[in-house]
């Protein structure tokens, strides 16, 4: 299925792309695709975005042609050179529903988590080389957007916080990036 709507808020009209190759009950296209715009603009992100869902299988053809991991991963992002087009974000709906039934809520909102995260990819935070900027950012836009727990912060959940964590840098973006899963 593919949604393609506009988002006139605020007051610009922005085309967006949802691709979700795979239904499933508890997950609503056009809620995921006005999540989408809405996390982009508490970004700070003006584009288009592609968010493809899909299954495991696609996610470890595409983590193995671009990052040479031959594993399914959540959540893949290709950032765009074109000044329109600012990335593609891939997600493995079949990790999301997973993860989501592990940690009791539902696969709409577990993608949701996943294109945030995405999202902060195509911004250029790097959580494995941004001293916690990208977790700091991620955990204040959660929090806003009234999401549980994030990638990083699950990821990091027994490690001890470091005091010199700021998100005052934005680290410029690389090609494509994965939430190292």
């Amino acid at each position: 299925m593919v949604w393609e709507g506009l988002y006139a808020l605020p007051f610009v009209l922005e085309p967006k792309m949802l691709l979700l190759e795979h239904e499933l009950p508890d997950v609503r296209e056009r809620a995921l695709a006005l999540f989408a715009g809405k996390a982009q603009r508490a970004v700070g992100l003006r584009g288009d975005v592609v968010i493809f869902v899909t299954a495991n299988e696609e996610m470890q053809k595409l983590n193995r042609e671009y990052r040479r991991k031959n594993e399914p991963t959540d959540v893949l992002t290709f950032p765009s050179q074109s000044p329109k087009l600012l990335g593609d974000i891939a997600i493995s709906v079949e990790i999301a529903a997973a993860n989501a039934a592990e940690l009791g809520h539902s696969t709409e909102t577990e993608v949701k988590i996943l294109i945030l995260h995405g999202l902060l990819h195509l911004a250029g935070y790097d959580h494995e080389s941004d001293n916690g900027n990208m977790q700091a950012r991620e955990t204040e836009l959660r929090q806003q957007l009234k999401l549980p727990t994030g990638l990083i912060e699950r990821a990091h959940a027994s490690a001890p916080r470091s005091p010199e964590r700021r998100t005052s840098q934005r680290p410029v973006p690389r090609k494509p990036q994965g939430s190292g899963k």
